[in-house]
């Protein structure tokens, strides 16, 4: 699994990039979002990545923050939203406009993507009840965003944690060790506190 590419951006297209890392440049599928806040050509970027494996192609999206892959791996996971649909909802909305239309059950407001009607606004505002919580939403206390909190959250998503629950966990232990602890300190709190 390609987790996060750091690399030097080489290209820029209307859906996607390629950033050279080691000598190889890899293309990567983006939200017109991420795309807008690369930067220019030349220069280093982080991209945090999923690879999705299909029978007739290996497609590499990135993402400009766990939360914006959290939410593409949430709508992923419905029913006839594949990668390039899942980007195109996260270029219409940023992840706490999509999780705050979810909780308001505003089909309209997720209907503004390209290509996503009023049946599938239905189907994705239904289906992603209570799966986005800790997007950004600030429900249950703000997403941690910066540094070592931001990378805790995404390492807490990666073992299976819901993104919820991964931020009430982080966001207790940021909270106990504060904002300049380790991402080493802050994932073993935040396992510690998502176990009670």
């Amino acid at each position: 699994m390609i987790a996060r590419l750091t690399g030097i951006l080489a290209e820029i297209g209307g859906d996607s990039a390629v950033v050279v890392v080691g000598g190889v440049g890899y293309q990567v599928q983006l939200s017109g979002r991420t795309l807008a806040a690369l930067g220019a050509i030349g220069g280093e970027v982080l991209i945090l990545t999923e690879l999705q494996v299909r029978e007739d192609a290996w497609t590499l999206f990135g993402f400009g923050s766990p939360a914006e892959r959290d939410a593409f791996r949430a709508l992923t996971s419905i029913q006839g939203v594949g990668g390039r649909l899942a980007l195109a909802i996260l270029s219409a909305l940023s992840p706490d406009e999509l999780a705050r239309a979810v909780a308001q059950d505003d089909k309209a407001m997720i209907g503004r993507a390209n290509g996503v009607g009023p049946k599938l606004a239905a189907r994705i505002a239904n289906e992603l009840q209570g799966k986005l919580g800790a997007v950004g939403l600030g429900g249950i206390g703000p997403a941690p965003r910066a540094g070592a909190a931001a990378d805790a959250l995404s390492a807490l998503a990666n073992l299976g944690f819901k993104p919820a629950d991964a931020s009430v966990a982080v966001n207790a232990a940021v909270d106990d060790l504060g904002a300049e602890a380790s991402l080493d300190a802050l994932v073993r709190l935040a396992l510690k506190k998502a176990a009670r």
